[in-house]
């Protein structure tokens, strides 16, 4: 039976962490739609959609979900492709189904074979990929567009070129704005009393003071005072026809055309995996370790799809970034992912240009303290002290999601951990101990639960380093499935080489069905010598017991 959620729960930390998602989800859902070659509401129109349908479906209580930059490159070459802005949403409403019908199949079972290190790793490369882009605007740069993951850039330039171009375009005003917005956002945390507030959070606050500072700046006729290239550019209907352009609806005219399915289904793949990601990080981030039904997920974002697609909105996923400025802000379920969308709704229709009026600056500076918080250095030690088994997909996620993006720095992060994985299975495949008698050794090969053909290199070399005349007993009580592989090769070097070299091979518990004939002369005298092997052993310890506990 499901348990009934109260979404009125825990109002008072859902509001607060609403704010500061509403807050950092602004400018990247503009941002991302500029990317896109979309209309810039079509962003916003896709954010409050996610916040408020998706958040309403999904039983995730910290993901949140919007537009995503994983897509832009996607959207842009599509609607390019396609012509017009609402034919490509025709294309975004099949993506939507497709979605619902992936829910339904039961598709969202793969998230379970995400490694925790490769998550992790996502993880801390988004957090260094957030640190790294929001730097720039931090220091009153911003050629790049806000949301924008990837290592090479719509403009020509890379995330590093972009850090070096900094030291030409420095703008102390930022700068200004920036550490004071960092400073109040570590205070914030950090001061006991200010903590109680719990419903003015300390992003809020930032903003506050940095619009304030700001228009000082500007009043004064200063020259630290930002200019509107710098601040946060919300559109700003002026009559009922611009009102009314924002609402545009899918050309369903275009549904015979191939492209456009081909498009959809593209769509619906890549953020489908995206969302899937994202919700397997949440739910690690996610402090009370709840888990999301990834099933329902998938319907919910096909139906988030659906809807934003006819009311002009972008295609969506779970995002990270977002997911993780909630939970930061101390989110204890899915009603602060209601509440940000409710907010992105409520403030662009009464207040854009009060909006328009927060600095860039005071937003990076609010993500680069959750990038900071994704990419600890506490979590490198960890996955370092855990060894190179753990450490190196760990890393090598991290590194490939920096200089590649999210898809393909997961799928190599997965392709090593299952090299890995393999490798352990070969080295896995038996045991081999050497046992010594008065008259010769044995030599034990003990296979294990599953011997797979990926074992036949370790146990075909194990076998031809066997010496003549040696005595070896090969043990398949605790086997399960042995390959017909491993069969062939066992057979053969019972028949032949072990006949040409003086090897004696008795073949123990192997399943009628393998064939092989399990050898029944001489056990009882293997097993004797064991007997009296092990007799001596208790003999010894217990006359040790005797001399510490004397009776």
């Amino acid at each position: 039976m499901t348990k009934k959620i109260n979404l009125f729960a825990n109002l008072k930390s859902d509001f607060a962490s609403g704010l500061v998602v509403f807050l950092v989800a602004l400018p990247l859902c503009l941002g991302i739609a500029m990317a896109s070659g979309a209309p810039l509401f079509s962003g916003i129109i896709s954010g409050i959609i996610g916040g408020i349908v998706v958040g309403y479906l999904s039983k995730s209580h910290i993901s949140v979900s919007g537009p995503a930059a994983g897509l832009t490159a996607i959207i842009l070459t599509a609607i390019t492709d396609l012509g017009a802005f609402d034919v490509f949403l025709t294309a975004v409403f099949i993506a939507g189904l497709i979605q619902l019908a992936l829910g339904f199949i039961k598709a969202g079972s793969i998230s379970n074979y995400f490694p925790t290190n490769v998550i992790e790793g996502m993880l801390a490369g988004i957090g260094i990929i957030i640190i790294l882009k929001q730097l720039p605007h931090a220091f009153g740069y911003d050629s790049d567009f806000e949301g924008d993951m990837a290592f090479a850039q719509a403009d020509g330039n890379n995330t590093f070129s972009t850090l070096f171009g900094v030291l030409n375009h420095i703008q102390l005003g930022s700068i200004i704005i920036s550490f004071v917005s960092i400073a109040i956002l570590i205070v914030w945390d950090k001061i006991t009393f200010l903590k109680k507030l719990k419903l003015v959070p300390g992003a809020l606050v930032a903003v506050v003071i940095g619009v304030v500072l700001n228009e000082i700046f500007v009043v004064s006729g200063s020259s630290l005072a930002i200019m509107k290239e710098h601040l946060v550019s919300l559109p700003v209907p002026t009559t009922l026809e611009e009102f009314k352009q924002i609402i545009v609806t899918p050309n369903f005219s275009g549904i015979t055309n191939p492209q456009v399915w081909i498009v959809g289904l593209t769509i619906a793949i890549v953020a489908s995996i995206e969302t899937l990601l994202c919700i397997e990080a949440s739910d690690r981030m996610d402090v009370h370790k709840r888990y999301t039904d990834t099933n329902v997920e998938l319907k919910a974002q096909g139906i988030g799809n659906i809807v934003s697609s006819l009311l002009g909105g972008l295609p969506m996923t779970s995002v990270v970034v977002r997911s993780s400025a909630n939970n930061n802000a101390g989110a204890k379920s899915k009603m602060s992912t209601i509440i940000h969308g409710v907010l992105l709704l409520v403030s662009v229709l009464t207040i854009p240009f009060i909006l328009n009026k927060i600095p860039l600056a005071t937003l990076a500076a609010i993500l680069i303290l959750v990038g900071y918080k994704l990419a600890k250095p506490a979590t490198f030690k960890h996955f370092w002290d855990n060894g190179k088994y753990q450490f190196i997909p760990f890393i090598v996620t991290l590194l490939a999601v920096v200089f590649l993006d999210l898809l393909k720095g997961v799928a190599l992060g997965i392709i090593i951990s299952i090299i890995f994985i393999l490798r352990g299975n070969l080295k896995r495949a038996y045991s081999f101990r050497k046992e010594e008698y008065v008259d010769g050794d044995v030599i034990h090969i003990d296979l294990a639960q599953e011997v797979s053909f990926l074992n036949k290199s370790a146990i075909k070399l194990t076998l031809n380093e066997i010496p003549e005349n040696s005595r070896v007993i090969i043990n398949a009580h605790d086997t399960v499935y042995i390959a017909h592989d491993i069969l062939d090769l066992i057979r053969e070097f019972k028949a032949t080489r072990a006949k040409d070299e003086n090897i004696k091979v008795k073949l123990k518990g192997f399943k009628k069905e393998y064939r092989l004939e399990n050898s029944t002369e001489g056990q009882n005298h293997v097993t004797i010598e064991h007997h009296y092997d092990f007799a001596k052993r208790v003999m010894v310890k217990k006359e040790i017991k005797q001399e510490i506990f004397p009776e």
